[in-house]
């Protein structure tokens, strides 16, 4: 009965220490199948990293962004700009009688067949003298001087104040031949404006015009080769 005993007991505590080896090695696998597991997850935790390098794309859309808001804001300047200038520009009143002092003198030697008119703007601020002198030399001829077009400036000469601008007249062609009428005074009127300026032709005597020949060019900054020749 004792040996019985003993054998079951034995039994026993072999059965139990068999189950614990097996528990242990239950654990053992399942640590072994959890550590490729955690490989995975920190597979993943990697993969994370790189969509974040990837959202790295997300710099170069906000640099696009920022090209872009450079690009309007150019490009809003540069409108504000030209609506600036074109405010400007008609800000600036034209030239009236009263803005300028107008004189004559002769172009050349003798013959004298042109002068050179000059209207300085003696008012004190920028004005816009438009256009070409409306000349009348004779009282018998009361339509004014045609003008040559192709004196015409792109653009209406804007005078500063003190500033100058010119005119050449065609009195003549020079010629013994011609119906040449002696003027001492001549009138003369600014686009726009009627009031008649009174101009003292150059020289003693005065100068010789033909009415038939007679022609001016437009209001120029400066008189220009080429295309104040005639």
């Amino acid at each position: 009965m004792n040996t019985l005993r003993h054998r079951s007991a034995f039994f026993a505590a072999a059965g139990v220490a068999a189950l614990a080896l097996s528990l242990t090695g239950c654990q053992g696998d399942s640590d072994t199948t959890s550590s490729p597991t955690g490989a995975a997850s920190a597979s993943t935790g990697s993969t994370g990293s790189t969509g974040s390098a990837d959202s790295d794309s997300g710099t170069s859309g906000s640099t696009g962004s920022a090209d872009s808001g450079s690009d309007s804001g150019t490009s809003g300047s540069t409108g504000s700009s030209g609506a600036d200038g074109q405010q400007a520009s008609a800000d600036t009143p034209a030239c009236t009688a009263g803005d300028v002092a107008v004189t004559a003198a002769t172009q050349d030697g003798p013959p004298y067949t042109h002068l050179v008119l000059t209207a300085k703007n003696t008012s004190g601020h920028s004005c816009r003298l438009a256009g070409f002198p409306h000349i009348q030399f004779l009282e018998s001829h009361k339509q004014d001087v045609p003008a040559v077009a192709e004196s015409k400036p792109a653009t209406p000469t804007v005078l500063a104040a003190g500033a100058p601008a010119y005119a050449l007249v065609k009195l003549s062609d020079g010629g013994t031949d011609e119906e040449n009428e002696p003027v001492s005074a001549f009138s003369v009127m600014l686009e726009g404006d009627s009031t008649v300026i009174a101009v003292t032709a150059p020289g003693s005597s005065g100068v010789a015009v033909d009415p038939a020949k007679a022609l001016t060019g437009y209001w120029t900054p400066e008189l220009r080769n080429g295309a104040d020749d005639f």
